[in-house]
This record gives structure tokens, sequence and C-alpha cells, in this order.
């Protein structure tokens, strides 16, 4: 039993150096000497884990899979409505992402063509079919106009977190990130909300930021 864990303890290290490093240099610049180094293990135990680099690309973008997938289903469980729900997955993945390098990692092996491994869908497949499930709820419970193109609009969701969360990451301190997510989340809400429902999501973008940065 003591043995299992510290395999497990071991592995989780590897992983949270690889993601480190894929962050910060990237995927391709990162060998796997820099990871054994950055994790403080052995060549033997990397590999009794890993048998290559693409083995670490898959677990850290499995993580950021269950991670989604948990929180998405955390939150539909909490009586939310299914816009609210969706502004809170967003403002729940930029939180997530500051706590730990995985969810950096996995975003930035998602902008680098590394490719993705059967049956684990892409991440912005993942992110756009959960976009697109909350937004089809959102148009029955008349909290986004019935006419919208909801495949158009899940898709320009996600380009919009995601070029938000590289754009910000690149030229402004992480704590800037809520305030724009925040921003973004306006320009969405003039789009598709009705007016008469609007207040109420331009001022739960407004809290979800102020939350998020004070986590």
């Amino acid at each position: 039993m003591a043995r299992q864990l510290r395999a497990e303890q071991t592995r989780a290290t590897i992983v949270d150096a690889a993601a480190d490093l894929f962050d910060r240099h990237g995927y391709e610049s990162t060998s796997l000497s820099e990871i054994v180094a950055h994790a403080g293990v052995t060549k033997g135990a990397l590999y009794f884990h890993f048998a290559a680099k693409e083995d670490l690309a898959h677990a850290i973008m499995e993580i950021q899979s269950t991670t989604l997938r948990r929180l998405a289903d955390e939150l539909t469980g909490r009586g939310y409505t299914s816009l609210e729900a969706l502004m809170r997955i967003t403002f729940g993945m930029a939180r997530l992402c500051e706590e730990g390098p995985v969810l950096r990692a996995g975003l930035r092996l998602a902008t680098a063509g590394v490719p993705v491994r059967s049956p684990l869908p892409h991440p912005f497949t993942e992110w756009r079919e959960i976009a697109t499930s909350r937004l089809l709820d959102a148009v029955r419970q008349a909290d986004v106009h019935p006419d919208i193109d909801v495949d158009s609009v899940a898709h320009t969701l996600v380009c919009s977190v995601v070029g938000t969360r590289l754009v910000s990451g690149t030229l402004e301190p992480a704590g800037r990130h809520p305030r724009r997510l925040a921003q973004m989340w306006h320009i969405l809400i003039r789009g598709m909300v009705p007016v008469t429902r609007r207040a109420r999501y331009v001022t739960l973008a407004a809290r979800l930021e102020r939350e998020t940065a004070s986590a």
C-alpha cells in the first residue's frame, strides 16, 4: 500500500513538473531530461510511468478533461440557470488555471497542435460541446434569444475564452484575467440575452470577476 502511494505521488510530481515546463517553455522546447531534473526524480522513475513525452502530454490533457467535466457536473446540480452555469464554468476554469500549472499546460498543448489520443476528445471539441448543451438549455429557459445560431455562439465562446486567456496571459499580470473574462461576457450578453434579462447576467459577470480575483 505504501509503495503504491509513493508511486502515485511520484507520478503526480512528474506530471506537475512537466506541466510547469510545458506551460513556461512549450512542449517542443522541453526535453525529458529537463523534466527529470525539474521533478527531482531519476530517469528510471520517469520511464516507469511514462514511456515518452507524448504520454505526459496525454496525461495532462486527461486531467484537464476530467477537471472540466467534474466542474460542469458540480455546477449542474446546484440549481443555477444554464447560462449562469456556463458563466461559472468559464470563471471556475480561470481560477483553477491559477492554482497550478496542469490546466495552463493543457491549454498550451491544445493550441500547440499536440495530437490527442482517442478516445479522449480534443479539448476545444469538448468545451464546445459543453457550451452548446448549456446554450440550448438557456434558449429553452428564455435566457438567450431563440433565433441565435447556437453552434456559432458556442464556437465563438470557446474562441473568446481561449483567446482571452492567451492574450491576457501574455501581455498582462495573471490578476487581470478575471476582468478580461468579465468584459468578454459583457459583450456576449449584449448580443444574445434578451434586454429584460441582461441586467441579471451583467451583474453576475461582475460578481464572478470579484470572486475569482479574490480566490
